[in-house]
């Protein structure tokens, strides 16, 4: 019998060492390529914000220029503000005389966060508006990124101050979600993994047990490359798929998809009650101004893709929070539209959104417009109803 050869100990050393090495080549390649195709700005919209003001929420600085260019986008996005904080493309003052203004308030959706101005539903609606109306329509908008309900209530002066003949308030489920924040998160440490985590590691196995200390271990490496551009790569080409993407966004914890459950939880259920205070207060003070109010859902990236695929698993329903928020403002003495129902003829809305990022591209901006556009002239305005036409142009306005 020929005796096996022994392994050299060096080769136990060098083999998984090689191995290891191979790997973490591949993984640098790759978070290499990612951040050149995935390359976003340092620079953001909020450089130009003011961020710890409670009495107001987040607001721009007045006549403050910004730029910003997404990971998934090709081109920086450019925000002017004018000399009132808002990226409205106009100066702020008083209308155009004849025309009828539609002031605009909101969050980032409305104000048109990581879209070009140009392309945003705010610069395209008041031209669809007045081209199916024959009036002239000024829409002034005065959204802002972080401009939740609460801070809408805040800042309501200013949208009264404006002049407006209709304020359009333009909601999504992370309005909801965010009801009562005025300021933004903090921002989390951005250190290396070692510095970030060395200290807790340690903690963690010398309190907890080997397997437990372990876990939180792989637990915080799998946090690490969710951070990641080689992470951000593999969900931007994953969230391609209508069914993964949604697959995917239903498994995330209650705070993120709660929304979308057919029976809410009860953070969802508290936090619905928070905005009916705040959209009750809203209501009370545009009724008293003699101004009318309609508000509508815009729906986030998995909603819009659930109406268009039209089934869901047990469990949810992606129309329950646009039927709750309805119910509110209709209480509360003012006019809902909704949209929602519209995304069934739309293929693919999923798709006028960034993947990863979440917001309206171009493409979404331009669906929203014509959705927006359809229901307002559908006769729950009276004065934008398209028969509206037919009036002088020397009406006033309302």
């Amino acid at each position: 019998m020929i005796p096996a050869q022994r392994v050299p100990l060096r080769d136990w050393i060098l083999l998984p060492g090689l191995s290891l090495l191979t790997i973490a080549l591949v993984l640098g390649s790759t978070e290499s390529i990612a951040r050149r195709i995935f390359r976003g700005s340092t620079t953001r919209a909020i450089d130009c914000m003011v961020l710890n003001d409670a009495s107001t929420g987040v607001r721009a600085i007045p006549n403050s220029v910004c730029s910003e260019k997404l990971a998934e986008d090709r081109l920086p996005i450019e925000y002017r503000f004018n000399s009132c904080g808002h990226r409205a493309g106009m100066e702020c003052g008083p209308k155009p005389p004849g025309s009828y203004r539609v002031v605009m308030a909101g969050s980032s959706f409305a104000m048109g966060l990581e879209a070009a101005r140009e392309k945003t539903f705010a610069a395209t609606l008041p031209a669809e508006l007045s081209r199916q109306t024959g009036r002239e329509i000024d829409l002034y908008n005065e959204a802002m990124e972080s401009g939740f309900p609460h801070s809408v209530d805040l800042r309501f002066d200013e949208v009264l101050a404006a002049g407006p003949n209709l304020i359009l308030w333009i909601l999504t489920p992370f309005d909801i979600k965010k009801v009562s924040s005025v300021l933004p998160d903090q921002a989390t440490s951005r250190g290396s993994f070692l510095a970030r985590n060395w200290s807790r590691i340690k903690v963690a196995y010398s309190t907890e047990s080997i397997p437990d200390a372990s876990h939180e271990l792989w637990q915080r490496v799998a946090d690490a490359f969710g951070d990641t551009r080689t992470a951000f790569m593999l969900r931007h080409f994953l969230f391609q798929s209508q069914t993964q993407y949604v697959k995917s966004y239903l498994i995330g914890g209650d705070d993120e998809s709660g929304f979308l459950r057919a029976e809410p939880s009860k953070l969802w259920q508290d936090r619905m009650q928070q905005f009916d205070g705040y959209a009750a207060d809203i209501e009370r003070r545009a009724t008293a101004a003699g101004v009318p109010l309609v508000a509508v859902m815009l729906p986030n990236r998995a909603q819009a893709a659930m109406i268009s695929m039209g089934e869901w698993p047990a469990g949810f329903d992606p129309y329950k929070l646009d039927a709750e928020v309805r119910s509110v403002i209709v209480s509360h003495g003012e006019t809902y539209i909704d949209i929602l129902p519209d995304l069934r003829d739309v293929p693919n809305p999923e798709q006028g959104y960034f993947a990863v990022d979440g917001h309206p591209n171009a493409r979404g901006h331009a669906m929203f417009s014509a959705l927006l556009a359809r229901e307002l002239t559908g006769g729950v305005v009276p004065a934008l109803r398209v028969e509206a036409q037919l009036k002088t142009a020397q009406e006033p306005a309302r």
